[in-house]
């Protein structure tokens, strides 16, 4: 599977989630994002993707962008193993991303409801712009379903398997920044609250 099929179906599959709104919001129009990045131009599109990573990576990073039909297109090849796109989720707040291959392969796994991420190594994603998650009762779920949206600040993923009772680390958010997401699921990951743009 090439890179660009690979990231057309995890992305395309991410954007076409109907928007989850805290109450007493009205609900977003499905795909709201990908219209609206969809009409902007490629040189646009293209700064908002490479604004999610630290500029030393961001310079050297592959480019995907929306086409009029709403799939992403590579326009740069990446000479880092780092890929950048304009958005990852249906949402108001532009959140890029840049990623590596494992992260890509991680995210498809998610996607496609594999029962667990087949990365054979750790993989490293760049959210500079920061990103969102859901949480319900207290505890950040991979489902919108019932949930509400939290914005999240700047932050760098660590995609790779974590057990919390083997770390000790928190599974929410905290003053430290650092926590695992996903707590209990073969798809936990380390979360760190930390501007990628700050990063040398």
């Amino acid at each position: 599977m090439t890179q660009h099929f690979v990231l057309t179906i995890l992305v395309a599959s991410t954007l076409m989630m109907p928007a989850i709104t805290t109450a007493g919001d009205k609900p977003a129009k499905k795909g709201a994002i990908v219209k609206s990045v969809k009409a902007m131009s490629e040189k646009d599109q293209t700064a908002l993707a490479i604004s999610g990573a630290p500029p030393h990576i961001a310079k050297e990073a592959g480019i995907m962008i929306y086409g009029t039909d709403g799939k992403l297109t590579e326009t740069k090849k990446s000479a880092n193993g780092f890929t950048c796109i304009p958005s990852v989720m249906n949402l108001p707040d532009p959140d890029p991303m840049c990623m590596d291959a494992a992260v890509q392969q991680w995210m498809t796994d998610r996607m496609n409801h594999a029962p667990k991420p087949t990365n054979t190594v750790p993989g490293i994603a760049y959210m500079a712009r920061g990103g969102a998650h859901f949480e319900k009762d207290g505890k950040i779920v991979m489902s919108g379903d019932g949930a509400k949206i939290v914005k999240e600040p700047p932050h760098w993923m660590l995609m790779w398997p974590f057990d919390p009772a083997a770390t000790k680390l928190p599974t929410v958010p905290n003053p430290s920044g650092v926590y695992i997401m996903f707590d209990g699921s073969p798809y936990a990951h380390l979360m760190l609250y930390q501007d990628p743009r700050k990063m040398k």
